[in-house]
């Protein structure tokens, strides 16, 4: 990675340029049998799709702060670097009465109604798959981000000083989130390109991030990020470590 990198979004660009071809998140949910793989270059594209839809369509700005009650998955690792690439707070499990933007999973749609802002609903179906009937007063992402450009550029350039993510009621700017990831990537079993960390853990607290997206992005590797791994016995999450080739596990908090 570059060292100049500052922000999520700086290790990301960085990240495409070194090996866009090589896979970045590998998503299982174990409830439902999903399995997807995205490679570096796929994560990008969907991250400036989000983030044209954040700026454009949802008028986010630098410094807004966006409710994200969404479960550890694929989609949130997207939109967790489309808010830092657009310079919008994201709050992780956050209220969204006080939030300007709200986006929301199917589970927690009444509680997102709170926010008085700019509303977008993920319905976590396969294959990023649409809401049977959008929900009311929110926008289905899964409708609207297709037709959004491939290539991202923020009205402003983000400042790796301001607050970009809250977990835990704990605030960080981007450049501390990069430093912490890159802190902590060692000590999760990341030691460079071809390191691959399955992590059970949920995005609810700054260890299930950095452990599900934050340190691979930060250390060149790659991340299988496994929801509902408590389904999955022993012989089939040892089939799993060896078919994903997966050289360092985080399944439980420390």
């Amino acid at each position: 990675m570059n060292a100049t990198d500052r922000t999520p979004a700086d290790l990301l660009r960085s990240a495409l340029a070194a090996d866009p071809a090589r896979p970045f998140v590998t998503f299982y949910d174990d409830a439902t049998g999903e399995r997807v793989e995205l490679s570096v270059a796929t994560f990008a594209n969907w991250v400036a799709k989000t983030a044209n839809l954040l700026q454009g369509e949802l008028s986010a700005e630098p410094g807004d702060r966006l409710a994200l009650l969404l479960p550890a998955h694929w989609q949130t690792a997207v939109w967790l670097l489309a808010c830092a690439s657009t310079g919008v707070v994201a709050d992780v499990g956050g209220d969204p009465a006080a939030a300007d933007l709200v986006v929301s999973g199917p589970d927690t749609l009444d509680a997102a109604r709170a926010c008085s802002g700019e509303r977008a609903a993920l319905a976590l179906r396969p294959l990023g798959g649409r809401f049977p009937k959008t929900p009311d007063g929110f926008v289905d992402y899964a409708v609207e981000v297709p037709s959004q450009g491939d290539r991202f550029q923020p009205y402003a350039p983000v400042d790796p000083e301001e607050p970009a993510l809250i977990v835990a009621g704990a605030e960080h700017t981007g450049a501390e989130v990069v430093e912490r990831a890159r802190a902590e990537a060692a000590g999760l079993g990341l030691t460079g390109p071809g390191s691959r960390l399955l992590s059970g853990l949920g995005y609810d607290t700054w260890e299930g991030l950095s452990a599900g997206l934050y340190a691979p992005l930060a250390s060149g590797g790659s991340v299988v990020l496994c929801r509902h791994l408590e389904q999955l016995g022993e012989d089939a999450l040892a089939k799993r470590i060896e078919s994903e080739r997966v050289t360092a596990t985080r399944r439980h908090a420390s």
